[in-house]
């Protein structure tokens, strides 16, 4: 955090910054937008030199690209939206709770998505589901739409610890799946889910619901990962901060216990499983990995309830070549927000929300598209503002960095909701399936054990095993 100096003089040091663990400064990107005018065309397309194979995933430091980055490539490998009038797709979603209403709003604008069935147990929720879905069809039995021929897609959006059951008899069912995330709350559960998905992928897409591999800024900067912006990759570090209970009030006890699931063990695998579990695989994505190893580290500091999860967390995660990635979570405090940070040799890359920044070494080489790129300075150095589409808002006589966000409809869910329907036409393999969805709960539940017992967990090859 700045001194009072420093915020007096609304200056603001990167190097200090980053040294000091605080990112928090950096709202001052959004909040002061009209003073700044940053964007860059795409991350060019680099091709190691014959025999030389990039170190997870980023080329050696150095290397240049022969030409500059062409408007319009994608930097990352998820298929943006491009259909208008698709071809359209019945869906049901079952579970309608807070993450279960938000994809029926998205599905709203997804191009075919015609929702055709919602569900959940709970009939006091059909009605504020059905003002987001007023053609769709309001029941508490899940399997009346797996038996309904005409659904195609199957949403599971309920508990973690009850997605099993729906996915395995949706499958059964033959129907293509959209899974969020994490997929299970035990390790057993989610191996069976994902084995389950393997053996029907000739014919069924399953989708893991980590929206992170499907979001355009993601995707984008993970083009600049590839062509190694980064130089040489040192340090990882991934924050998220909400002071939140999690507790949910309802009008009787036993719709207040159902509820409150992610505060038992027994049903939830905590900070770890329902929140680090997605930036921990933009570590395992980006660095094209899965850890060696996790120490952790749990505490519950704020929400003395009766609870049996950490409301505070922190775990190292080791990964090959000596690289670290530092996860602390909290319920406790919002300040810094949350954010992924990766760190190199000749540059740092830093995700927000929608938004990502540059900011490279002095003694970085060229890497060649910098000379198309707007930059701004940001305290004693110069750093480029990352914007996914910038060159397709470029040839649309627009400043990037002004309009990135004028389609509210399209957000991430968005983005995943058009990836999983575009697949199933397409007959596409997901880029968020079985095998990531499964990587990224051992992970996160391995974590989790290590928070627990305070102690180390040493991955093996076994435990990344479908079977």
């Amino acid at each position: 955090m700045a001194d009072n100096d420093e915020q007096e003089k609304g200056t603001l040091n990167r190097r200090d910054l980053l040294q000091r663990g605080s990112l928090a400064a950096l709202g001052l990107f959004a909040a002061s937008a009209a003073g700044l005018h940053a964007e860059e065309l795409q991350a060019p397309q680099v091709t190691p030199p014959p025999g030389k194979k990039p170190a997870n995933g980023v080329p050696p430091a150095g290397q240049t690209p022969a030409a500059p980055p062409k408007p319009g490539t994608e930097g990352g490998n998820a298929k943006a939206p491009t259909k208008v009038n698709a071809a359209p797709i019945a869906v049901a979603v079952i579970g309608l709770g807070e993450q279960g209403r938000k994809h029926l709003a998205a599905l709203n604008y997804v191009p075919g998505a015609n929702v055709t069935y919602v569900c959940d147990t709970y009939e006091g929720i059909h009605k504020r589901a059905l003002e987001a879905a007023p053609k769709a069809q309001a029941i508490t039995d899940y399997r009346r739409a797996l038996d309904d021929k005409n659904v195609q897609a199957i949403y599971v959006c309920t508990p973690t610890h009850q997605h099993k059951e729906i996915v395995l008899a949706a499958l059964q069912a033959g129907k293509h799946v959209y899974c969020e995330a994490p997929l299970a709350s035990s390790i057993e559960d989610a191996r069976a889910m994902a084995k389950a998905a393997k053996a029907v992928e000739k014919k069924q897409i399953f989708h893991a619901g980590m929206q992170q591999r499907t979001n355009p800024q993601h995707n984008h900067v993970l083009g600049f990962i590839r062509t190694g912006a980064l130089g040489k990759v040192a340090n990882a570090r991934s924050v998220w901060n909400k002071k939140d209970s999690w507790r949910r009030a309802a009008a009787t006890s036993e719709r207040e216990n159902a509820l409150n699931w992610r505060l038992k063990q027994a049903t939830s695998g905590g900070l770890m499983n329902e929140i680090g579990l997605h930036q921990v695989d933009v570590t395992n994505w980006f660095m094209k990995a899965t850890p060696l190893s996790v120490t952790g580290f749990g505490s519950i500091q704020q929400w003395r309830d009766g609870r049996d999860v950490f409301d505070t967390v922190q775990c190292l995660f080791e990964y090959p070549g000596q690289v670290y990635l530092t996860y602390s979570a909290t319920l406790a405090n919002s300040f810094d927000g949350a954010y992924e940070l990766f760190q190199g040799s000749d540059s740092a890359i830093v995700l927000r929300d929608s938004r990502a920044w540059m900011f490279k070494e002095s003694d970085a080489p060229a890497l060649g598209w910098e000379v198309y790129a707007s930059k701004e300075k940001v305290g004693d150095e110069v750093g480029i503002q990352l914007v996914a589409d910038a060159s397709k808002l470029l040839l649309a006589g627009l400043t990037p960095s002004q309009n990135r966000d004028t389609d509210a409809t399209k957000g991430s869910l968005y983005f995943a909701g058009d990836h999983f329907l575009t697949a199933i036409r397409e007959k596409k393999p997901s880029v968020s399936g079985a095998d990531e969805g499964f990587q990224a709960v051992v992970c996160a539940l391995k974590a989790n054990d290590a928070a627990v017992s305070g102690g180390k967990v040493t991955f093996t090859k076994d435990m990344f095993d479908i079977g």
